[in-house]
Parts: structure tokens; sequence; C-alpha cells
């Protein structure tokens, strides 16, 4: 996602700040901006697309000073435009923001009403405006910041430059990252530590509701009530390729443990549960269009597709529709039935797959309705549809597909939220129970993620093996999948993904004492999980070893299963986000044991965008 960079010391900021968002290139952007204070001015440089345009402005016309901030933007309000790229500056004050300002439009209409014109469609543009109110009050930068953060609802990781106060950088954070980087005579912040390896291996890591002051001698650094607050500095010793990694040995790895973030990235902004609604930016189908709609088609390849399988679910039960799952490379070849009150849902990360791409124009073509989940705004899938459902999950490096799959089962559960209430489905305090649930599934996610110690066992223990098989019910179908995909992608080794109630009818044939079988058992009901019980049993009969993902407290399945990895309960149409994560683990370290190249698997590309 977006990056931020800043500078205080005795060189040209802009340089440093230029070179600190080339380090941040791998989290994706759309534009790029610096701002800089000299001479008690303030100079704002911006430019879309790539980092050179940007660099090119800042060469032909250096802004001077000697203290800066720079940002990376991934376009969440607003098109991707120079107006709409950061900085943000008004009345001398600049900022950098990520994150999202939930009440910014309640906030640009009461600033609107006292006279204040924004440049941009953004809702990072609102804290420039409210900072510089609070200075025209009469409190200094720190204090201004810490006002105008105070009136607003979201989340934020900000940094701000004044020109009538041109010696300090103030910045504060909240469910956004924030690194600061200490230097003799020169201090340095920024989102990720590889924009600052460069200057300094000395970090401190501010938490949630920090707010720092930064000059070229010291860094001070307050608690959310206000109070000084000692953070301790951290020694880096990475080298940069470990420093893009976050620390991780590979980037499936890092992209395996953003997902609560990646999750909560996607719901972020969108659900209104003290309405108990969903709101969707762009999102232009009337209330007349979607109660007409008759039929919703998914078309989607891989990762995607099984994303689409789960999303039939929820959508089903959701909003009560039907709806079909296609292989997007099937679609058009098979003179499909589409009409004027279909809804086609393209489902990509990188919007460029040339099989969906295609899916999605020919049904266009027949009149359907055409909307696209996506994680990269301004794609060709995007282009194509009147509506894209961004998913936010950030860049996605490693070719195996992690975050880009949960946060498109979250999105197609936003989805199904919203048709459910306007096609009068789901009552307000049904959509605000389901809603709530959503809230709490990065939370679930982390817990997940701790039990990482008990996967690499398990993926020790059948490192060797020539073949999985992989087990769901319900929601867990896909999974089974999904797993199943994940493993046969890094690992090599062959993997198949089944429904339960299909074992029967020729996979059970392969169970010997060889085969190990992943059965994905949540107790829930809606999940056949008495059923799911009988083909443990069926497996231990005929030797299979049993690796079984249960919930916390299922003795039943535990003393049946050989090998347990435990996940929190959740509710059935969310169960995929949670159990899906121990499944791309054990992949992971099965693949990472066998020695193979994680990230880029043999013969497989991140965008598949030839047919």
């Amino acid at each position: 996602m977006c990056g931020i960079v800043g500078y205080v010391g005795d060189k040209e900021s802009a340089p440093i700040l230029v070179s600190g968002l080339k380090k941040l290139e791998y989290r994706g952007y759309d534009s790029a901006g610096v701002a800089v204070v000299g001479r008690n001015q303030l100079n704002v440089v911006r430019a879309t697309g790539k980092l050179r345009n940007l660099e090119n402005r800042v060469v032909a016309e250096p802004p001077a000073g000697t203290i800066g901030i720079g940002h990376t933007r991934w376009a969440t309000h607003g098109r991707p435009s120079d107006e709409n790229a950061h900085p943000h500056a008004y009345r001398g004050v600049a900022v950098v923001h990520n994150g999202i300002i939930e009440n910014h439009l309640a906030l640009k209409e009461e600033l609107g009403g006292s006279g204040h014109v924004f440049s941009s469609e953004t809702d990072s543009e609102v804290f420039a405006h409210l900072i510089a109110d609070e200075q025209e009050r009469g409190l200094e930068l720190k204090d201004a910041v810490r006002a105008a953060v105070a009136r607003v609802r979201g989340t934020y990781a900000l940094a701000v430059v004044c020109a009538q106060d041109p010696s300090r950088i103030v910045c504060t954070k909240d469910a956004s990252p924030m690194v600061l980087g200490l230097s003799v005579g020169q201090n340095f912040l920024a989102s990720d530590v590889p924009a600052l390896l460069e200057h300094t291996r000395d970090f401190v890591y501010m938490e949630e509701g920090d707010l720092a002051v930064l000059t070229a001698e010291k860094v001070e650094i307050f608690d959310r009530e206000g109070r000084p607050a000692n953070r301790p500095t951290r020694r880096i010793d990475w080298t940069p390729v470990m420093a893009e990694k976050g620390g991780h040995k590979h980037f499936m790895h890092k992209e395996i443990h953003e997902q609560p973030r990646a999750v909560a990235d996607t719901i972020r902004g969108r659900v209104l549960l003290s309405e108990g609604d969903v709101h969707l930016e762009g999102f232009g189908f009337t209330p007349e269009q979607v109660r007409a709609i008759t039929k919703v088609t998914v078309v989607a390849c891989g990762t995607s597709y099984h994303a689409g399988l789960a999303g039939k679910l929820m959508i089903e039960s959701l909003a009560r529709i039907p709806v079909e799952v296609e292989l997007a490379s099937e679609f058009r070849y098979r003179d499909p039935i589409v009409e004027p009150t279909h809804l086609c849902v393209a489902i990509s990360q990188s919007g460029e797959t040339a099989d969906t791409l295609a899916a999605i124009k020919e049904a266009r073509a027949r009149g359907a309705l055409a909307m696209s989940i996506c994680n990269v705004i301004g794609s060709a899938i995007t282009r194509e549809t009147a509506f894209s459902l961004i998913t936010n999950a950030g860049p996605e490096i490693g070719v195996a597909s992690t975050k880009a799959f949960t946060t498109q089962l979250v999105a197609l559960y936003l989805l199904g939220v919203k048709l459910g209430r306007l096609r009068g489905r789901l009552t307000v305090r049904e959509a605000q129970r389901r809603l709530t649930h959503l809230t709490e599934i990065p939370k679930l996610m982390e817990a997940v993620l701790r039990s990482e110690g008990a996967v690499k066992r398990i993926a020790q223990a059948f490192q060797a093996a020539q073949g999985f098989l992989f087990l769901g019910r319900g929601p867990m179908h896909s999974v089974a999948m999904e797993g199943a995909l994940k493993l046969k992608e890094i690992s090599y080794i062959h993997a198949e993904g089944y429904a339960g109630g299909e074992m029967k009818h020729g996979p059970i044939a392969l169970i010997d004492d060889k085969l190990p079988v992943v059965v994905i058992a949540p107790r829930d009901p809606q999940i056949a999980y008495e059923k799911i019980l009988g083909n443990i049993e069926e497996v231990r009969t005929r030797g299979g070893k049993v690796i079984a993902v249960l919930e916390e407290g299922d003795e039943q399945v535990r003393k049946l299963a050989d090998h347990a990895i435990v996940v929190p309960p959740a509710p059935a149409l969310l169960a995929p986000v949670v159990a899906t994560v121990p499944l791309q683990m054990l992949a992971y370290h099965v693949a990472d044991l066998r020695g193979n190249d994680v990230d880029q698997p043999r013969n497989l590309a991140k965008s598949v965008t030839v047919e």
C-alpha cells in the first residue's frame, strides 16, 4: 500500500525523499510526490505514474530545503491524478497520509461551510485543512496535529510539515505502520524500514496513538494521552533484499503474515455498523437494478475461481440470488446464456488476467451488468467494468496468491451484504450481526498465525510425500481446493481438493498409509460436521494419515487425527478466510523444506496475460 518518507537534517531533502520512495516501490503506487520546506516556503512537487516522472520534475526544478516529506499513493479515494497525489497542502501546511478517514465527507462539508476550498477528491486533504485551522486558533504544530486527529474517525499514518515552523516534522499513527530512523544531525521517518537503510540502522517503531516530533537534533515521542513516551531503539542488520521482505525469508511468507492487515484494509471504511450497511465507493447500480437481478455469474481463474466458489455461498445466503461460478477460460467459448438482468462479477488479483478480461467483455456485450473485484486500480478489468470493488491487499510479489485470496473472500462477503440490504433480504439487525462478525476476522487470523510452529512440524513430517488429498464440505470445499492448489504450485507435490461427499466416488481408492489427507473440519452444522467426521473415519480405516484443521476445544476430531492444526471458531460463511491461512503456511513450509524457489515457482507467472 502507500509509502511515506520524511527527512530533517542539514542536507537537501528532495533527493533523500525520492531515494526513499524508490525503496518503497515494492508496496505499489499510482502517483508520488514530495513537500519540501526551505526559507519559510513550502514547495510541493507531484506526478502520476512511475517515480521517474516525479524524479524528472524534481531534477528539472529542485525544491530547496533540508526538511521534507514524500509519499507514494495507491488510490482509495479519487482517481490517480496530480491533484489527488500526496502531499496535500493548505495555507502552508503539507501532509502525507496512509489510511482512511471514514468521516471525511462530513468534515469536508463542515469545513466547506466555513470557507475552505478543496483541491482534490481525496479524504487525506482534510488533514491539511484541519491542521491549518487549529494553527490559526493559536496552536503550535504538534498540538494542532493532535487536535486534528481527534476530529477524525478512521486510520492513519500521518506526517506533517509547515512553512511557518520550518525546523520540524510531526508524525502520528493509528493502525497504519510508521517507523522512525535515528542518526547524528539528521532524523527520518518512513512507513517501512527499507526506505531508510542507506542512512541508518537504528529504528524506533511507533505504537498505536503515538505522536512524534522530529528535528535534526532529536526525536520526541508522546503517547495517546500526550505524555512523553520512551520507545526502544532497535538495530536493524537486514540486507536491502531482506528489508523489502520485512525480515521474512520469502515474500510469500511475508504476505501470509500481512493478511490480518490486508483484510482489515479491505473492510476499513466500508462497514457501517450503526446503519447495518456497506459503503462501496463508486457502486453505481440503482436499488431498482439490484432488485431486478435474477442471476449472478462469477468469472475467474485459479485462486480467484476458488474465491468465487466460496462467494457463491455468501451471495446466495446473504442476498438470495442464484449464483453460477464459471472458469473464465471456458465462459466465452460455450455460448453462455446472459441476460440484462444478470450481474457478471469478474475476479482477478492483477486485473490483467486475459481469460477473465475476455469473459467480462463477452458478458457486457451480451447485456449483463458488469463489476469486478480486483487489487489494482486502473487495471484493464477495472476499466472494463462499471464498478470495481478494490481489495486494498497491497502488492503481492509471491507468485502463489495468499492475501489476494483472503481479501477477495472478504470483498465477496461485503458485496453479499450490500446486495442483501438493497434487495430487502437482510434486516438492519441481521446485517449488523453479520458485519460485526466480519470485523472480528483479522484478530482470528492473527491467532492462526501464532500456530505456525505446529504447522511447520507437520510440514517436516510430510515434506517427502508424493501426494496429498484435501477434503472439505460446504464453504470448506473451496478451501480444500485452494489448499491443494497452493501445495502443488510451490512444492510440486501432486494434490487434489475434493468435497468430502465425493470421496467415495473415486478418491478413496488413493488412500493408503503413505497418503496424507488434510481435512478441514470446523465444528459447525452448516459445514456438515457429522459428515466430515465420517470422512475422517473412512481415511483412518484405510491407513491414511489425517491432518485435521479443527476448532479450539474440539477433542472429538483431535482424537481421530494424527496431526492437528487448531483455529478459532468463525461463522460458516467467514470460516474460509480463517481456515485458509494454515493451509498456506503448510504449503509454504513444505516447499521451503524441499528447497524450492517459493516466490517464483517453475512454469508460473504472477499475471497470466495471454490465453
